[in-house]
């Protein structure tokens, strides 16, 4: 039956292993932690010292095919968790080593480091000791499909790779430029041809690479910069709430003030409207001579009357009509 073989490259090939005899277990009856040397128990998360965490995982040994090929078969056929914890464990070192070729991305190495080991648990729980492959090989697409997704969610707070030739280029367009200056219609074409994409996919990965992200806040420096930070274009914006509360307080207000006018006789009305609501107001004088009054009692009846609105329009009568 043909299986598979990884070179020391890493590539995989099909070979033939049909005359392969059966695997049987050469230690049946030794219990799974002792198939192996002693791991430690105390290994710490990478974030929370991530040089004692090296330190650490460089000190686990490195399984050989018949210990690797035994522990697989009894996490793959028994359901051994201990057996899969061992397996995870013998090569942690190895994913440190992919996640340190993704340090140039500006993102903590120990979060790399994580989500790589999330990988080489997803690698385990998939691995088939049957087809002739070491775990290292088969595992390191797992662990380096984790990383690329987590570079591309946290390295800006825009996506800058949302199809599958973004990412192609996204991992490769730095590595194939020659210089760091802006790239050429001539070069972009040659990366386009590598790559398998489009001069324009080119061009716009560059483009998304060499921009920046804008700071929500203003800054701290003393130049204009500041002034088009955009928290500045919601500084005068009001809270929903209040909009509401100060219509229904306007319109409460409207109410109180035409019910008030409406309990005034016509005269006192007209001499309120004349001399506070007309866009040409009328004087003392002029109301007096309207009405063949003097003066005086023309304030009279207009200092009356707003006593009159003033006390329709207090709170009270506004919110308990």
């Amino acid at each position: 039956m043909p299986t598979l073989k990884a070179n020391p490259e890493g590539n995989v090939s099909k070979v033939d292993t049909s005359d392969a005899p059966e695997w049987k277990s050469e230690h049946p009856n030794t219990p799974t932690n002792q198939l192996v040397p002693a791991m430690p128990m105390n290994l710490t998360a990478p974030g929370v010292n991530l040089g004692a965490y090296i330190n650490t995982v460089h000190q686990i040994p490195i399984l050989t095919t018949e210990q690797e090929q035994e522990l697989a078969h009894r996490y793959v056929d028994d359901g051994d968790l201990e057996a899969a914890r061992l397996l995870v464990m013998s090569h942690l070192r190895f994913v440190i080593h992919i996640a340190r070729s993704y340090s140039g991305y500006g993102l903590p190495q120990a979060d790399l480091i994580q989500e790589g080991n999330l990988g080489l648990m997803k690698a385990v729980k998939r691995f088939d000791p049957t087809k002739g492959v070491r775990l290292v090989s088969f595992a390191v697409h797992w662990i380096k499909a984790e990383i690329h997704e987590f570079v591309i969610r946290n390295w800006r707070i825009v996506k800058v790779a949302t199809t599958k030739a973004h990412r192609k280029l996204f991992f490769n367009l730095r590595s194939l430029k020659k210089t760091n200056n802006q790239l050429t219609l001539e070069e972009a074409d040659a990366i386009a041809e590598d790559l398998g994409v489009t001069r324009k996919q080119v061009l716009e990965m560059e483009s998304r690479l060499t921009s920046y992200d804008a700071s929500f806040e203003t800054q701290t420096t003393d130049d204009d910069d500041g002034r088009y930070a955009p928290q500045l274009f919601l500084e005068d914006g009001v809270d929903p709430a209040e909009l509401v509360e100060d219509a229904d307080w306007e319109e409460n207000n409207t109410s109180a003030l035409m019910t008030a006018m409406d309990s005034l006789d016509d005269r006192s009305r007209d001499i309120v409207e004349q001399r506070w609501l007309s866009e040409q107001k009328s004087t003392l004088h002029e109301l007096a001579a309207v009405y063949d009054i003097s003066a005086e009692r023309v304030r009279q009846i207009e200092k009356n009357a707003m006593e009159k609105i003033k006390e329709a329009m207090s709170i009270d009568s506004v919110i308990i009509p």
